[in-house]
């Protein structure tokens, strides 16, 4: 484990939306300093102050307030150990793949390199182990590379789910059906986001692309590494037991934090009683709690005995939205077993996954300061 002390960071994208949530979370770290700001063309060159249009709850940090705003070219990151993106997808492909050729290591928020069978998506209370493929695609690439990879994070409605989905697959085996319908807050969309004449007293039954990444992401996310015979790693998609699963995707007026309503059914029989899947949920912790990284929660999942929790309004910003909050757990008549639960979009659904995911790497030696 390496003594983790003034590591050096960028963050691409520093102006938008979850730029903002990278800078605020990384301005009070107790190792990452933020060095380099990047963003387009048009906010090059202006101190950060100048540059954004800031949305969030706490003042501009004092330490980038005046700080120079860069293009998001590799030269002007070259003292990072770490680059953060929070990159719009339509940019953020060619760029990344810049800044990892260029041996710095990426951790992105954006969606680009999902489903790169090299790329690990990473949630970071999760599947960690995943971090071991970062040696193959550094090999793969060409030229080959010595320190630059990149690591992507998952959607925020994904990343809400798979985390209890873990611990019950950890305690009970492996998970064969699962139904999820979310009801997801509209900064999920970024700012300035859906029409306040879409939204208010309104619900949108339809996110594009939304439903099609928890399916798909949760495989991946969920499923282990196997090794061909040619000696190359690949994710298994969970394939080794089948997991089938439906996701409804809903926009609803609630400025922050996801509530998704699960079902699932186990492949072992008997299934597990809602109070041994409680236990299950409560006892569930992270390696990344284990090994000391600082930004991972305590609980990482917290369960509700209240009937009406959890709630957006009340339950988002506990543990400053880095673990999940899940309730109303019990039998489903359809299934096995039903529940809901809620994560904080902003935060383990964005910047706090990318974070968790770096300190991760840095403790592990992945990394150099």
């Amino acid at each position: 484990m390496t003594n983790a002390r003034e590591v050096k960071v960028g963050v691409l994208g520093a102006t938008g939306t979850v730029g903002q949530r990278f800078i605020a979370l990384l301005a009070q770290h107790s190792f990452f300093v933020i060095h380099a700001l990047g963003a387009s063309a048009r906010s090059a060159g202006k101190p950060y102050s100048k540059a954004v249009n800031w949305k969030q709850t706490q003042p501009i940090p004092s330490a980038v307030r005046e700080m120079v705003v860069q293009e998001c070219v590799p030269e002007h990151f070259k003292e990072c150990a770490i680059v953060f993106s929070g990159l719009d997808a339509d940019v953020a492909g060619d760029i990344e793949q810049a800044f990892r050729t260029a041996e710095l290591a990426v951790f992105s928020n954006a969606k680009n390199f999902r489903r790169d069978p090299h790329v690990p998506l990473i949630v970071p209370l999760v599947n960690t182990s995943h971090f071991s493929m970062i040696p193959q695609q550094q090999r793969l690439h060409s030229p080959a590379l010595k320190k630059g990879f990149i690591i992507t994070n998952a959607n925020c409605s994904t990343t809400a789910v798979v985390i209890p989905l873990a611990a019950l697959e950890r305690a009970f085996g492996p998970i064969e059906s699962c139904i999820i319908t979310t009801m997801q807050a509209i900064s999920g969309a970024g700012y300035p986001g859906v029409s306040s004449m879409d939204i208010f007293d309104n619900i949108v039954p339809y996110i594009s692309g939304e439903e099609e990444k928890i399916e798909w992401e949760t495989l991946k996310i969920l499923g282990g590494l196997t090794e061909g015979d040619d000696g190359l790693k690949a994710f298994d998609m969970h394939t080794k037991q089948p997991l089938r699963i439906s996701a409804s995707c809903n926009r609803v007026p609630v400025i922050e934090g996801h509530t998704e309503c699960v079902s699932v059914r186990f492949a072992r029989r008997p299934p597990p009683s809602p109070q041994q899947v409680r236990e299950a949920l409560q006892a569930y912790t992270s390696e990344a709690y284990a090994i000391g990284c600082p930004s991972a929660p305590r609980h990482t999942v917290f369960v509700h005995e209240e009937p009406d929790r959890p709630q957006p309004r009340l339950d988002r910003d506990y543990q400053a939205g880095a673990g999940v909050c899940v309730g109303r757990v019990r039998q489903c008549r359809v299934l096995d077993i039903k529940f809901v639960v809620l994560g904080n979009n902003v935060a383990i659904g964005a910047a706090t996954s990318s974070i968790i995911n770096a300190e991760y790497a840095v403790l592990k030696g992945l990394v150099g300061a």
